[in-house]
């Protein structure tokens, strides 16, 4: 039923939104807009589903906010906030503006949420941090100080926002970079959250990082930040608590640093980090984890559409650790990898490329430009080129709304983290376009993780067979999972992962006596 307080507050009823745009519109409507999407945020109002712009992409009210845009005299960009301070822009021409990786989690959650049915209070209580440790007006930042090798002192910010620990301890990377943004570790801490409930290992999620340019700093700068860093929050990690892994701008050799460094606190405590160094507990298979996950994730996908890898065309953007991996796992498979793409450049072969060969040019000449086993195409088109599945592995948001429609993929196995914009999810979806979401398809890092983790807390390493086949057995069951999602739900792949993380997660939260 339509609250009567948001007619009174706002002067927008329900007869705006089914009505056909005839007359001139003023932008009072935008802002009556603006103040019932507040309301419904602060008060968790129902309100009609054509309205709920926020949560769910209304093709009728998208049409309604088009016809009123185009009527507007001015050019005007309005910037709506929810609760959560997730921005969401919209222009005149009343075509939806980029999402950040924020703002996305929390739609896909809140989707999810709904479909589950839960309790909005529960709903809420999921969605806020557990603890975030950054610099902002409303918390203290952990200030990191140390000598430079030139013997002037240098300050950086670190931070660590931890999301969840109701399914286990929580679990994230650490990444040194220069531009750190908050509200995109904020909605990784949350991905892990779900990521860890999809592939049913017992992990919350987390994640966290320095505002720092690694390749600005000496080995030993970085060593002398990592340790001061791991002093400033020791007692916030920890192998039942927090469990630190490598991301961007970290590795082995940090992780070694910050077991080192928490061990003079705590006793040597080789589980309290992954992703180390085999002679310091690290595991077997676990630099090919994530791009063997994606092998094993695309193969799921494809045998449920009574295909196999071997003869299918690949475009792999990307070809990092995980893509490259892929593409050579792939390779191996049969799969026909036709194009790949790097910072350096893009290269394609029609007939497939030959991955051992552009491996070992890749690393001899750190990229594949120049590989002469391809022909050299704009980094650009990458993900426009004919293939049967596109493997993104780069960057987030690189399918958007200005190339969905160019893509001419049947399938996509994402395996970055949110490469896909929600308007371009529904511009896919359109197409008949499978997308494998990346809180499923790239989980096998930390899956493999989870078992570093297992084995420490052992004190008992395994063969890497026994690594490679607990991972493929992980990354078939998972899919199974989400696949019974979808029919339970009657959603497509992406809402399936996403209501069986939360569903996981809300139940570990009510057994464990939450409270509203």
């Amino acid at each position: 039923m339509w609250p009567d307080k948001c007619e009174s507050i706002c002067g927008f009823n329900e007869f705006h939104c089914n009505q056909q745009v005839h007359e001139p519109v003023s932008s009072d409507d935008f802002v009556a807009i603006e103040k019932l999407l507040i309301l419904k945020s602060f008060f968790c109002m129902e309100i009609p589903k054509k309205l709920a712009l926020l949560d769910v992409v209304e093709i009728s009210f998208i049409s309604y906010f088009r016809k009123v845009s185009q009527r507007l005299p001015e050019q005007i960009d309005f910037e709506f906030t929810e609760r959560e301070k997730n921005k969401t822009v919209f222009s005149s021409r009343g075509a939806r503006g980029a999402m950040n990786a924020l703002a996305a989690t929390n739609r896909n959650f809140k989707l999810a949420s709904r479909l589950l049915g839960l309790d909005s209070k529960l709903e809420k209580s999921l969605l806020i941090p557990f603890r975030e440790i950054k610099a902002s007006k409303i918390s203290s930042c952990v200030e990191c100080t140390i000598p430079k090798d030139d013997g002037t002192l240098q300050s950086y910010v670190g931070f660590r926002v931890q999301h969840d620990n109701a399914r286990g301890p929580m679990k994230g990377g650490i990444r040194y970079h220069p531009e750190v943004d908050p509200d995109e570790v904020n909605a990784l801490a949350q991905l892990m959250t779900w990521k860890t409930a999809v592939a049913n290992i017992p992990y919350g999620g987390a994640k966290g990082g320095i505002g720092c340019n690694p390749a600005d700093l000496s080995i030993s700068e970085l060593e002398r930040l990592t340790r001061v860093f791991t002093q400033k929050i020791h007692d916030l990690i920890g192998t039942h608590t927090d469990v630190p892994a490598p991301d961007m701008g970290t590795g082995p050799q940090t992780m070694a640093w910050i077991l080192d460094e928490y061990s003079k606190f705590h006793g040597y405590s080789p589980a309290v980090v992954t992703g180390k160094p085999i002679d310091l507990g690290g595991s077997l298979g676990r630099e090919a984890a994530t791009g063997r996950g994606v092998l094993f994730a695309t193969e799921a996908l494809l045998n449920e559409h009574g295909k196999g890898v071997s003869g299918q065309r690949f475009v792999i953007q990307g070809f990092g650790n995980v893509g490259s991996w892929a593409a050579q796992l792939i390779s191996e498979k049969g799969g026909k990898v036709v194009a790949v793409s790097d910072i350096s450049g893009a290269i394609k072969n029609s007939k497939g490329l030959d991955i051992p060969s552009l491996l070992e040019h890749s690393k001899k000449h750190k990229g594949v430009k120049g590989f002469h086993g391809g022909d050299p195409i704009s980094p650009d088109s990458i993900l426009v080129e004919d293939c049967d599945v596109l493997v993104p592995a780069a960057l987030g948001g690189v399918i958007n709304r200005e190339n969905a429609n160019e893509i001419k993929a049947k399938f996509i196995v994402e395996a970055a983290n949110h490469p896909t914009d929600p308007e371009a999810d529904e511009i896919l979806k359109k197409k008949g376009v499978v997308i494998l979401p990346d809180i499923y398809a790239n989980s096998g890092g930390v899956t493999v993780s989870y078992f570093e983790w297992v084995q420490n807390i052992q004190g008992f390493m395994w063969n890497e067979e026994k690594v490679n086949n607990e991972l493929g057995n992980y990354m078939t069951k998972g899919f199974k999972d989400v696949k019974e999602m979808c029919k339970t739900h009657d959603c497509d792949l992406r809402m399936g992962a996403f209501t069986l993380a939360v569903n996981r997660v809300a139940r570990a939260t009510i057994l464990r006596g939450w409270e509203a």
